[in-house]
């Protein structure tokens, strides 16, 4: 099986933890980097906690690279509230020892679309390094395959504003320049499928029954996370929507939508709100596919089969779990 080539932008972050896991177990996909930019937390924090999800997946041979510290225009605001102080969910553990983070992700990802075929970008936080590459040299663009982006809210509340997601109201400008300028239609994977994607408790117990100690990690980052739900949204368990980005990029019939023209707000009261011009109104070139229904449980079914590998039979045959 041929391996597609991904490099993963990403704030980790809770939710970017269990994507990076998702991504570093799955065979179809040969990561070549992390590129990591301020958004859950401040990039350097979120590098350093790049470097703990991968050591924990016996992944650090997969470079980390940092980039923007800041967003385009606006100032940062950080969803430490969401993730904890420290971004994982407040278990502050070591730093990594031994290999450490870089400098130069916009560079990254350039030299890295020059000098592979077929690389694809996840964007699983704002897309503020996309941004600044594209800025850099759009020219290398054109050899991008895919691009994939954990953002946006079509027909559904925000989760930072009553119409904005988190990711593009942090850097609003930096979306907006990538929805106009990439030349690549973006897969949209925004609240609309990803809030359907709870792990909730029950889950928790059920794959700690599997494999307490590959459990433990997933247990303890989701703690905090779990907390903050419930008080903030009244839901039992957490969503996470960032795995399902890496998901439908490897299983595109785990979701369904629609190819729109979308543009980002950029000021306001809705700052940062995806504009859906699901009429054509504008009648411009449409630059994304918008995803609206997902199958939930077959995404879970997909997700832990990969973390918990061996335990496929069991995941398959266990009723009530979600």
């Amino acid at each position: 099986m041929e391996k597609r080539k991904v490099i993963i932008d990403c704030d980790p972050g809770i939710d970017d933890a269990l994507a990076i896991m998702l991504a570093v177990h799955s065979p179809e996909l040969e990561v070549l980097g992390l590129t990591v930019c301020s958004g859950n937390v401040p990039a350097y924090m979120g590098a350093k906690n790049a470097l703990i999800v991968l050591k924990k997946c016996e992944a650090l041979h997969i470079p980390v690279y940092v980039g923007e510290t800041d967003p385009l225009e606006r100032e940062l605001v950080t969803a430490q509230d969401t993730h904890g102080e420290d971004g994982l969910g407040e278990n502050f553990y070591e730093e990594v020892e031994g290999i450490s983070y870089r400098d130069g992700a916009v560079d990254f990802i350039l030299d890295t679309l020059r000098t592979h075929e077929k690389v694809s970008i996840i964007a699983l936080g704002p897309l503020t390094n996309l941004a600044k590459a594209l800025m850099k040299d759009k020219e290398v663009f054109t050899y991008l395959d895919e691009c994939i982006s954990m953002g946006g809210a079509f027909r559904i509340h925000g989760n930072c504003s009553p119409v904005a997601e988190f990711n593009y109201w942090v850097d609003p400008h930096a979306a907006q320049y990538v929805y106009e300028m990439l030349g690549h239609k973006i897969h949209m994977v925004g609240l609309d499928v990803t809030r359907k994607i709870v792990l909730t408790p029950n889950i928790i117990q059920f794959i700690n029954r599997l494999d307490q100690n590959k459990a433990k990690f997933i247990t303890e980052i989701t703690r905090f996370y779990i907390d903050f739900h419930w008080m903030q949204e009244g839901i039992i368990g957490c969503v996470i929507n960032d795995p399902l980005a890496v998901a439908y990029f490897i299983d595109r019939s785990l979701c369904d939508g629609f190819d729109s023209y979308v543009q980002v707000a950029t000021d306001g009261i809705a700052i940062g709100q995806t504009l859906v011009d699901v009429a054509s109104f504008y009648r411009k070139e449409r630059n994304a596919k918008i995803l609206i229904s997902v199958d939930e449980k077959r995404f879970m079914d997909f997700f832990l089969k990969r973390i918990f590998r061996g335990y496929e039979e069991v995941i398959e045959h266990t009723e009530g779990v979600y």
